[in-house]
């Protein structure tokens, strides 16, 4: 999930953080639709039909991803004649606002909501075509809707049981959904752990209030419930909560409690990650939680190899050519910065830029670089070449590390009067973004 990210997750914790490295508009939007989602809402009311809402953002390649990949093709001609689709952009102040009112975290997350404006579910991160439209069509016939799921479930259907309680999940409302769990009959309740997917779904939430109330404690307990059930590709994520837990603890401490998912992850990353017919689409974050796995438990051979099986196996993808898959290249990109590859970054990030000329976000990240490694004169030109491409939050972004080159060289006029012209160009629609640029002139 690219949420960001520098793992891509959308997820993940990198999420929103990674919404101010936005760019120039989607290269892949190749969709037409209502010009907003007030519009599209609005069309689905008129015509009775659910309104489906792809988050993205040019800058999230899982995005790139599902749109070259999956977003295609005659499953998808299919799937547009019975809703108003609507690509909103992450970057842009009134998708921005829905994401917080649907308390959307992931990239790109898919919302349906119907002609009345109930939500009737939603995905989270990519998938591949045989589950995306599989899950999708399931979500539009009706058979997801939550009210009639909760009364299924009171009737003692487990399997009503569990859809709600992952229903809850997807909207990260962990409290809401066990809330809800503790109004079930208790005939339905008191059965319900033998039900391994009811089981699984209530840690789920449970992780979901433990995260919300920064328990690491109960982080851990939930995480490692769930990590002894077969949880396919939601291990890296859950790996990863796990992780970031135990940040805190003694490193032996530490070690003990993650040493016994080590077996299980290879052997997840061997069969469902790195084979031929992967069954995770989302190879970054499975391959970065597998290297943040390794570096906790202090195994920093085991470190390099997962992230060298990685750059393997975008250059095995890509066949020579950046142009040829998007997501891969970017993977490369992100493995390299991983793994501390400074020379083969520094060429392929350049390749990157040629590969992508009409992109802002190659030009920033070398650019920020190499500011950040205090080469403010060569980064500032890539940095210059950003700035004619990024629109929105990203304008920010950009304007951040200019202003620092420009201290970084003395040239402090300069850095006050980019500051000025980013704030009257762009400020009353980020005011945050517009405080942080405006302190990089304090510090």
């Amino acid at each position: 999930m690219d949420v960001y990210t520098a793992k891509g997750k959308f997820v993940m914790k990198y999420v929103l953080a990674a919404a101010l490295l936005a760019a120039t508009a989607p290269a892949w939007a190749a969709h037409e639709g209502p010009a907003s989602l007030d519009a599209a809402l609005a069309q689905g009311k008129r015509e009775h039909k659910p309104v489906l809402v792809d988050f993205q953002a040019v800058w999230c390649y899982s995005c790139y991803f599902m749109a070259s990949h999956v977003l295609n093709g005659k499953e998808w001609d299919d799937l547009s004649k019975k809703v108003v689709f609507y690509e909103a952009d992450a970057d842009k102040p009134a998708d921005q606002a829905y994401m917080k009112k649907w308390t959307v975290h992931f990239l790109p997350t898919y919302v349906a909501i119907g002609p009345d404006g109930e939500e009737l579910g939603r995905i989270l991160a990519e998938r591949p075509r045989d589950k995306f439209y599989p899950e999708i069509n399931g979500i539009l016939s009706g058979d997801a809707k939550l009210s009639k799921l909760k009364a299924d479930a009171t009737k003692g259907s487990m399997a009503a049981v569990a859809e709600v309680l992952e229903t809850y999940n997807l909207r990260y409302a962990g409290t809401e959904g066990m809330a809800w769990f503790d109004t079930l009959p208790p005939m339905v309740r008191n059965v319900s752990d033998k039900d391994k997917r009811v089981a699984v779904a209530k840690q789920r939430l449970l992780l979901l209030q433990a995260k919300a109330n920064k328990d690491n404690a109960g982080i851990s307990d939930a995480a490692t419930k769930l990590l002894a059930s077969d949880i396919g590709c939601d291990r890296a994520y859950v790996l990863d909560d796990l992780i970031g837990a135990t940040e805190s603890q003694a490193p032996d401490a530490r070690k003990a409690l993650l040493s016994p998912q080590k077996v299980t992850y290879d052997q997840f990353l061997s069969t469902q990650v790195f084979s031929p017919s992967p069954a995770c689409a989302d190879e970054r974050s499975s391959v970065l939680t597998g290297a943040d796995l390794d570096a906790a438990i202090g195994d920093t051979a085991a470190e390099q190899a997962v992230l060298r099986k990685g750059v393997d196996s975008s250059k095995a993808k890509l066949h020579g050519d950046l142009k040829s898959d998007r997501n891969a290249a970017d993977n490369l990109r992100v493995y390299l910065v991983r793994a501390k590859a400074g020379d083969e970054l520094d060429t392929l990030e350049k390749q990157l830029i040629a590969a992508y000329p009409e992109d802002y976000v190659y030009n920033y990240r070398y650019g920020r670089r190499l500011v950040e490694s205090g080469k403010a004169a060569d980064g500032l030109p890539y940095l210059e070449a950003a700035a004619k491409k990024a629109y929105g939050a990203n304008r920010f972004a950009v304007a951040t590390y200019r202003v620092k080159a420009l201290r970084a060289l003395n040239r402090d006029d300069e850095a006050k009067k980019l500051v000025a012209q980013t704030v009257a160009a762009d400020g009353k629609a980020f005011p945050e973004q517009t405080k942080k640029l405006e302190d990089t002139l304090k510090s």
